[in-house]
């Protein structure tokens, strides 16, 4: 395994035309179809895209989905459901090891912080914004820009809560849009299998193919207590794909880095993972350890240490992509390649030829500043309660101000949401809250060491345990109750607490809004001023048939159905139900639920379990449907193979492959494993009407 992981990333990138033609997570009013036309024969039309835009939802907690019929039935993935399956979850009825499945609608249970976005318009805001920082620099650029992304989406959705309005830079501020969302907010759980089969495998399977998978959840948009309705859904596909097929994925991949340049690579792959692998694989060990104090704190932990695991498998994949020589030599390249266009012309190299070397110089002073705004924008200050708390003193105070001066994730717009979050009624666990932020605290003052201002006013004469022993068992934070007065409250609320979760969250405040002003206005900034240029310039050759990073919007890929190579060995594009079995041994991670074995005999062992294709996703598109040229249903993203981990920075189309849920299995177990008649019903009569 070993041998096997550290050869994954060889040559990443020196890369075949063939082997990048399917690279590309596009923007809907940027869709290259005459280049889908040209490899598979099939343009897709204004009307196909305008039809999938609607049926695609965005879970704001960091997933994709989309409508699978007309009353407001959302399929995602059971990995993006699991939170609010946690939440559901008692004691005595634990959800996520058992399954959910609501046999009627009064059954239909609502998810405590749920949003579902739906994206209704895109409009170009790039002069507005531009516009705004011309000629500024540091803070007040800043302050620039977040009052033109206030005024402009105030102007927009205003305090609708149904609304949500979002400026998005694409091409590192080359192009700024605004998206404008439908939102949902109540958002109820209609299905969820048992963790042992909709996560089967766990970490050893985690990013790798063969899979067998039965990742799916089920949730359902309400709107003024009924279901939602949704015209706009996918119909599910009669046959399944194929092999060589042309299918699509629509989501909302998160982030990607492939527009960074030599110096931000490297700054990556020096400084910023070596500092977050260590602590992300201790945590993981701190959470096992609490989980081995008994069934109840297992079940507390077990969702964050899926995400620690799941965080810490993909940083290690990205970190093994930037050690490799091949990978970047080729970024380098590519690099030397625009900076010769540039070059070449004079109006260009006068305007934007000393960007590289701007961002480059950055980068000591960023390595001087990132640790402590690491502290204050990272682990420690924003989870939990002491999250919870910074987050009401913060919000109190913004709220004096006028909207457009405000910090951004407290304007007007941004409040809708906030409050949703800090007075859903989520179940707090002292132990695990105390071991958490106990852990938290150790690290900080390990990475900024006993002597650092911030750590003195953060622990005074406590240690970590004690001060977050203090803090949890004082504080009352934990009753979505005493937030929701806190939040309503205000300034005057805040200033009058005695909760000590709030009076250590105002002590604190002073220094994280100082740390992070200053690195805002000292990296932020420039670094933002910088990467427009080189966009400008990017543009200028190239225009826009390149796609632009991530952003966590929606996106659509195309691909095909396509098995790899494994250093040598065929990797075929489907697995089969057969093969779950077959792969079973009755321990975990490869113990199969006892509805799973009861129904074997009844079940279509031939039909396609898991499969691969070569769309371009990253994380953010689990819970994307995969759809054929029909725009019908034949899978659902959850996954990449262990070759896509270096997708953050490139696409090798040879071996980089998205791992699906096969729409045949779906139906296959909700129909003869779960009998969930009602979903498949639902599904059934959608897809004829």
């Amino acid at each position: 395994m070993l041998r096997f992981c550290a050869l994954l990333f060889v040559s990443f990138f020196t890369l075949s035309a063939a082997a990048l033609a399917d690279e590309g997570m596009w923007t809907f009013n940027n869709f290259p179809s005459a280049k889908v036309q040209a490899a598979y024969g099939f343009r897709p039309s204004a009307a196909f895209l305008d039809h999938v835009r609607k049926a695609a939802v965005r879970d704001a907690g960091g997933c994709s989905a989309s409508f699978i019929s007309p009353s407001g039935l959302v399929m995602t993935n059971h990995h993006c459901v699991v939170g609010c399956v946690g939440q559901l979850s008692t004691a005595q009825h634990d959800f996520v090891q058992s399954g959910f499945y609501a046999k009627t609608a009064e059954d239909e249970r609502a998810c405590p912080d749920f949003e579902l976005d739906q994206l209704t318009q895109i409009s170009d805001v790039t002069a507005k914004v531009q516009g705004a920082t011309a000629g500024k620099t540091g803070d007040a650029a800043n302050k620039a820009q977040n009052a033109a992304e206030a005024q402009i989406q105030q102007a927009t959705c205003g305090t609708d809560k149904t609304l949500r309005c979002d400026v998005v830079s694409l091409y590192h501020g080359g192009i700024y849009d605004l998206y404008r969302y439908k939102r949902y907010t109540d958002v109820r759980l209609v299905f969820a299998p048992q963790y042992n089969v909709a996560q089967f495998g766990g970490d050893p399977d985690n990013f790798n193919f063969p899979r067998y998978d039965f990742d799916i959840g089920v949730v359902r948009a309400y709107e003024n207590g009924k279901p939602a309705a949704t015209p706009d859904y996918l119909r599910w596909s009669a046959n399944g794909s194929k092999a060589g097929e042309l299918v699509f994925v629509a989501g909302n991949p998160g982030s990607t880095s492939r527009e960074l340049t030599m110096a931000q690579l490297e700054y990556t792959r020096d400084v910023t993972y070596p500092e977050q692998l260590p602590a992300l694989a201790e945590y993981r060990g701190i959470l096992e350890e609490f989980e081995k104090r008994g069934p109840e704190q297992l079940r507390e932990a077990h969702e964050i240490r899926f995400y620690v695991e799941n965080d810490f498998k993909a940083l290690l994949g990205r970190q093994r992509a930037l050690n490799d020589p091949a990978f970047m030599a080729q970024k380098a390249a590519q690099e030397r390649k625009l900076r010769a266009a540039v070059a070449a012309d004079a109006r260009l190299q006068r305007a934007d030829g000393s960007a590289w070397d701007q961002i480059a110089r950055l980068q000591t002073l960023r390595q001087q500043l990132a640790p402590r705004y690491n502290a204050v924008t990272g682990f420690t200050f924003e989870s939990g309660l002491l999250g919870d708390a910074l987050t009401l003193v913060e919000s109190a105070e913004e709220r004096t101000k006028p909207n457009a001066q405000r910090l951004p994730e407290y304007t007007d717009q941004a409040l809708i949401g906030l409050e949703q979050q800090l007075t859903a009624p989520i179940p707090v666990y002292p132990d695990l809250e105390e071991t958490t932020l106990g852990f938290a605290f150790t690290k900080t003052r390990e990475v900024l060491g006993t002597d650092d201002s911030l750590v003195k006013k953060m622990l005074g004469t406590e240690a970590p345990d004690d001060l977050a022993h203090r803090l949890v068992s004082g504080t009352k934070l934990a009753d979505p109750a005493v937030r929701k007065a806190l939040f309503t409250g205000g300034q005057a609320a805040i200033t009058a607490s005695d909760d000590p979760m709030i009076v250590y969250a105002r002590s604190l405040d002073p220094d994280i809004r100082a740390i992070r002003k200053d690195y805002e206005a000292r990296i932020t900034a420039p670094s933002r001023a910088a990467a427009e240029r080189i966009a400008k310039a990017r543009f200028a050759i190239y225009g826009t048939s390149v796609d632009p990073d991530a952003t966590f919007t929606l996106r659509l890929s195309y691909g095909a159905v396509k098995g790899f190579d494994a250093n040598g060995t065929p990797v075929a594009p489907y697995t089969t139900i057969a093969g779950l079995y077959e792969r079973a041994t009755g321990a975990f991670p490869y113990a199969l639920p006892e509805s799973w074995l009861a129904a074997k005999p009844s079940l279509n062992l031939a039909t396609p379990m898991n499969l691969v294709t070569t769309n371009d996703i990253i994380g953010g598109n689990s819970g994307s449907p995969l759809i054929d040229k029909n725009g019908d249903i034949v899978g659902l993203i959850f996954d990449g193979n262990i070759y896509s981990l270096g997708g953050d920075f490139g696409y090798d189309g040879t071996r980089n492959r998205a791992v699906s849920v096969d729409s045949r299995a779906l139906l296959e177990g909700l129909s003869k494993v779960y009998h969930a008649d009602r979903i498949v019903s639902e599904i059934e009569a959608a897809r004829h009407s």
